[in-house]
């Protein structure tokens, strides 16, 4: 009897938010499919192994653009094709940093230059280093005081938030801003201590910006350099000299890939993607290879399975979120050109680590509807739903009034890795990584079958 009353109860708990037992055990198909037979992790390996990095603009970008329009046609999509995109070519090139203390001696530091900042033009670029730990204590310093001086912001990832990407978007605005702000006080170039939640010496990049100021360098050095840089600065003066040939290299044409299955019902679009780009060191594993693979094996899925999707279900492999979200920006243009109704999209770029959510940009409505199926994902370790952002890629379609959402995987290692040489595929679980592939495609399944 209490077994009897138990499936009733959770029946009528399904039902009640317009899901059923049926999709309970497609649910399970799905999972056992994937977890069993899923490519995206020997997919992860081809691409990172045989193609590594990948930014925007370079010869392995474009060999990544060939190597996704294939894997989506292996996977079955109806139609395969790839959009133009304009693209900011950055090139790092040679770089260096290196410090003087009291003794004189020279001592080079573990760096990398942030995503688009310009170089010394390979020349050496020296000053006395000028170490602040907040934003308020900057503001505090005059133009006399910063003047040909080189501004080390020595502000920590947050260790207080348990969700990580809060002490990662608390600590990035120095990224961003460092180089634009120390230019405005006459400063020769910014340091900033590394968007890190590790305690290591492995410098991180990611994109910075300029204002209308003079372009300056601007690097990043790693947890554990920034500490005894720190140190050193407070028993005296220290000299530091960059030497550096990165900068912009104008534009070139390039591409999202876009595969997609043509929907039985209608042509309204439930899209699910990440980016193909990734920064120029490391593999782009985590960042966002996973994503990539992951977005790839739903198609895979629900042709394997023989699942009938009511909607168009395409796959986009956004290119250049890293330094300039051309891809979602022109995905998002031509959309409105074509008129284009998009039902629903998500994107998967926050690691390929255990999936425990999915965080929702859209209406009251609209939310508290995936919300009333928790209990379905619940079995499968996903049970926060309380998100409210989603994806970088998907903001023109959000603004154009498209219910967006993002997986959340498990974040406690991806600050540790993300935009560094350690973003490798043995970084990579693939149970994990397979987990947040079923997760995508069960979300793409009850949401084909429910709006």
């Amino acid at each position: 009897m209490k077994k009897i009353l138990g499936t009733s109860l959770l029946f009528l708990g399904l039902t009640a938010f317009g899901q059923t037992k049926e999709d309970s055990v497609q649910f399970a198909k799905i999972s056992t499919e994937i977890l069993n037979n899923g490519k995206a992790y020997t997919e992860l390996r081809d691409l990172t192994k045989n193609i590594g990095h990948r930014l925007s603009g370079s010869e392995a970008y474009e060999k990544s653009v060939q190597w996704a329009a294939q894997k989506l046609r292996d996977a079955g999509a109806d139609r395969v094709w790839l959009q133009d995109v304009m693209v900011p070519v950055w090139v790092r090139g040679k770089e260096s940093l290196q410090i003087r203390t009291a003794n004189g001696k020279w001592k080079s530091l573990k760096m990398l230059s942030l995503g688009n900042s310009e170089g010394t033009g390979g020349k050496d670029v020296s000053g006395e280093i000028l170490m602040v730990r907040s934003m308020q204590e900057y503001d505090k310093l005059t133009p006399e005081q910063v003047k040909d001086k080189i501004v080390f912001f020595n502000y920590p990832f947050s260790q207080s938030f348990v969700e990580t990407f809060k002490g990662y978007s608390d600590a990035s605005k120095y990224r961003t801003t460092a180089a634009s702000l120390t230019a405005k006080k006459g400063g020769k170039f910014a340091i900033i201590r590394s968007l890190s939640s590790a305690f290591d010496d492995v410098p991180h990049t990611g994109a910075m910006r300029y204002g209308d100021d003079k372009k300056i360098p601007a690097v990043a050095i790693g947890s554990t350099t920034a500490d005894a840089l720190a140190e050193l600065l407070q028993n005296g003066k220290v000299t530091a000299k960059l030497n550096s040939s990165c900068g912009m290299k104008g534009e070139k044409r390039s591409h999202s890939v876009i595969g997609e299955i043509t929907g039985k019902k209608d042509s309204q679009v439930i899209l699910v993607g990440g980016h193909l780009d990734s920064w120029d060191v490391g593999e782009g594993a985590h960042d966002d290879g996973a994503g990539i693979v992951q977005s790839i094996e739903v198609l895979r899925t629900f042709k394997k399975l023989a699942i009938p999707n009511n909607h168009t279900i395409r796959v986009v492999c956004f290119a250049n979120e890293e330094n300039g979200v051309k891809g979602g920006i022109q995905y998002g243009k031509t959309a409105k050109e074509n008129n284009e109704k998009h039902l629903f999209a998500i994107e998967t770029d926050a690691g390929g680590f255990s999936p425990r959510g999915v965080s929702l940009e859209m209406d009251d409505a609209r939310r508290k509807q995936i919300q009333g199926w928790a209990k379905l994902f619940l079995p499968y370790g996903v049970y926060d739903f309380t998100g409210t952002f989603s994806g970088t890629d998907l903001y023109p379609l959000h603004d154009m009034g498209v219910p967006t959402a993002e997986l959340v995987p498990d974040s406690q290692r991806y600050f540790d890795i993300h935009h560094t040489e350690e973003d490798t595929f043995e970084k990579v679980n693939r149970r994990e990584l397979l987990m947040g592939a079923g997760t995508l495609t069960q979300m793409v399944y009850i949401i084909d079958n429910n709006w």
